[in-house]
């Protein structure tokens, strides 16, 4: 991570890979909030930042929105969801460049999916809405949409697909985003429809399965030192501060 989460994202990753659940979603609500106080090094984050770094806060916090439903512990879901909206809504004020309103628009309607509550739909909605709307002030939304604020917004529907799609990529930057940047708020908006389409259903998998995949860092299919015990496979994961299991994210063993 690029962010100061004080080694909270790797501890949450960690307890992914050991089916704890809770503990995940507690780390995760620790490094959230230690990334939204103190994201980077002499960055304050109520000051604009065209990087929009507290963005991996928020990041933090929708995904142990994710992790305590997936651990049954819905009540803790519901208040983290809250947590994260009320938090959403403060940078609204603060991150004005054009396009951040909308992309923190798509925090909030993340958080209504994540934690269960009404009004995820007319959220993205308003979020397209945005975009739409701040299509003409966008020069490259190629680039806005590699920045940190961005990235994050687009990294728990990833995260929780691909525990759904066998470890792989299940949602690309052509999913997510338009066929014409040159029409700049159309090409963003549609990370917006997307969601609202896929992320409702992808959570609701998860939750019945009981399984959060943990998220996808450096990865090598066919690794001949390494093995999963639970699924056998070879195709490996570093993430978290563990060798994990690129199918299943078990711990893997040495062979």
């Amino acid at each position: 991570m690029n962010t100061q989460d004080g080694g909270h994202h790797d501890a949450a990753v960690d307890a992914l890979a050991v089916r704890e659940y809770e503990r995940a979603g507690d780390r995760y609500t620790r490094g959230g909030r230690r990334v939204l106080a103190d994201p980077r090094e002499d960055l304050d984050p109520f000051a604009p930042d065209e990087k929009g770094w507290i963005g991996q806060g928020l990041q933090h916090l929708l995904a142990a929105t994710v992790a305590y439903r997936v651990a049954g512990v819905d009540g803790r879901a519901t208040q983290r969801a809250v947590e994260g909206i009320a938090a959403t809504r403060d940078f609204q004020r603060v991150l004005d460049a054009p396009g951040q309103t909308a992309c923190l628009g798509e925090f909030v309607a993340d958080f209504r999916v994540a934690g269960g509550l009404d009004g995820a739909a007319e959220a993205y909605d308003d979020a397209a809405e945005r975009y739409a709307t701040a299509g003409d002030a966008i020069d490259s939304p190629q680039a806005l949409a590699t920045t940190p604020l961005f990235g994050a917004a687009a990294a728990t529907i990833k995260q929780v697909a691909r525990g759904q799609a066998n470890g792989e990529i299940a949602i690309q930057w052509e999913d997510l985003h338009g066929s014409d940047p040159a029409r700049a708020g159309d090409f963003l908006a549609h990370r917006a429809r997307i969601k609202k389409q896929r992320f409702a259903g992808l959570v609701e998998k998860a939750v019945a399965d009981g399984h959060l995949a943990a998220p996808r860092g450096t990865t090598e299919y066919g690794n001949e030192t390494h093995r999963c015990p639970s699924c056998g496979s070879n195709d490996v994961n570093w993430a978290g501060t563990d060798v994990l299991c690129m199918r299943c994210s078990t711990p893997t063993e040495q062979i």
